[in-house]
């Protein structure tokens, strides 16, 4: 069933653990809603006999907790005052000793003098029902907690500061005036009274049909970088590619043997190369094989090839003096660029401190004159040479043009979804614009889109998705 949003941030009072569970150094307890004052100040003895519910907002004070006559813990005291605290009610941090019986100590007293445990998400549902941030704004402090690199970081600072849903905002007012003439026109219908400026309406839409398909493309960058970008290793057994996998990573993650086949499924790990973040999957060797359990190796390496960003097809050097060796495999690498066109693919000869000079200059030759125009890189896994040059490449294939010139990101899916029905409204209201189409049918379309418009900010939301959202977070965020 449902949560009574506005009921329950009416009537309740919650509590949560808001750093880390387990032990530390300190912990932070975070109370809120209209009786957090009053409830924390019957738990809590200034030292300097200060009554709390009389200080200003933000202000620290030093004291203990006590049930009856027991000292729990000396603990530090936060005062954040109605709409001046970030859930915009009455809020208190306490920071306690990090000792976990501490803070169940602390916690359970406080549910006894009249608190509720906060649901996941909670705080930052009641900023959002008071009006301190829109929903996308919310969503983005998700973001922000489970950003693992600068990029993403950047990315969910840009959103929690309001700069995509102000753009949406923006765009919809513009949208709104221009909805609200078409509607006072339906009700002059039988003067046939013109009150919306079709040129100027038509420079709207236009406009927002831009913004929209850029957000829109966006998501292709934003989805990556906020997840990892897949890169798969892939090649013949035994050519190096866990080396590879362990040298990139600068540990022993995967198994290095020189039996063929060592690698029977996919192993997956991320690294941060320039701020961004990059998952890397190494997987079993391409080979013809009877053995059924390699066989479903193949097989998925085939699929993590399909879902990658890039592919790195690694070669064996060594292997490359014998006749006919080198075609073979850019046939192979052929057969993979024409099924996945789009993809880059990275041909790595590993193994260069085993090549002579000569067969370097016969491997260039031959890839010179092929004309599949495959970039090649020389490194040596097991000797570490090389493997920043990888790094290097691997940044070039990233779009971040738009990271560095602070563009907007689209990065949650539901915007996106949302940000396509949006576009599909526009281009309707602009065809019926073209078409000349009666303003009541015109009236829907631009309903529909100012609808869809709002489900990204908050403007238009119900239970169900404040709830699906929410769940999502952390308890005590």
């Amino acid at each position: 069933m449902p949560l009574d949003f506005q009921t329950m941030i009416q009537n309740d009072t919650i509590v949560a653990l808001a750093s880390p569970s387990g032990s530390g150094a300190i912990a932070v307890i975070r109370v809120s809603g209209n009786d957090a004052i009053s409830i924390c100040k019957s738990v809590f003895n200034s030292v300097s006999g200060k009554d709390i519910s009389k200080q200003k907002s933000h202000t620290l004070h030093l004291g203990h907790i006590v049930d009856e006559e027991k000292v729990i813990d000396q603990v530090l005291l936060s005062i954040f005052k109605g709409t001046n605290s970030y859930t915009g009610e009455n809020t208190i941090e306490i920071s306690c000793h990090g000792s976990t019986y501490i803070q169940q100590q602390i916690i359970q007293l406080l549910l006894r003098k009249g608190c509720r445990m906060a649901n996941a998400g909670e705080f930052t549902l009641r900023s959002f029902l008071n009006g301190k941030m829109d929903l996308s704004q919310a969503e983005a402090v998700a973001d922000l907690i489970s950003s693992d690199n600068e990029a993403s970081h950047q990315i969910a600072m840009q959103q929690m500061r309001g700069g995509f849903s102000n753009e949406i905002m923006q765009l919809r007012q513009e949208l709104l005036n221009f909805a609200s003439l078409i509607e006072l026109e339906l009700d002059f219908a039988e003067e046939d009274v013109a009150f919306a400026d079709r040129t100027q309406f038509r420079d709207l839409l236009n406009r927002i049909e831009f913004v929209l398909k850029r957000l829109i493309d966006s998501f292709a960058v934003g989805n990556v970088i906020k997840n990892g970008i897949p890169i798969a290793i892939v090649g013949e057994p035994n050519v190096g590619k866990s080396t590879l996998l362990n040298a990139l990573l600068n540990e022993e993650r995967a198994i290095v043997s020189e039996i063929a086949g060592t690698t029977r499924d996919t192993i997956e790990d991320e690294l941060v190369i320039g701020g961004i973040g990059f998952r890397f999957i190494d997987t079993a060797g391409i080979r013809d094989t009877e053995d059924v359990v390699e066989s479903i190796g193949i097989k998925k390496t085939f699929e993590k090839i399909e879902q990658a960003q890039v592919v790195l097809y690694l070669v064996d050097g060594s292997r490359l003096s014998v006749e006919g060796k080198l075609d073979a495999i850019l046939v192979e690498v052929g057969k993979t660029r024409n099924q996945f066109p789009q993809k880059p693919i990275l041909i790595i000869i590993n193994k260069m401190d085993l090549i002579s000079p000569e067969i370097i200059t016969k491997i260039d030759s031959k890839l010179t004159t092929n004309n599949q125009q495959l970039t090649t890189i020389y490194i040596s896994a097991k000797e570490n040479i090389g493997v920043d040059n990888l790094k290097n490449q691997l940044l070039s294939f990233v779009n971040t043009g738009a990271l560095r010139n602070n563009e907007t990101i689209v990065t949650n899916t539901r915007h996106y979804d949302s940000l396509l029905k949006a576009l599909e409204e526009i281009q309707k209201v602009n065809f019926g614009l073209q078409s000349n189409i009666s303003s009541d049918l015109m009236a829907i379309d631009i309903r529909e889109a100012l609808y869809h418009f709002g489900m990204i900010t908050g403007e238009v939301t119900n239970d169900e998705l404040l709830g699906n959202i929410f769940a999502n977070f952390c308890i005590g965020k």
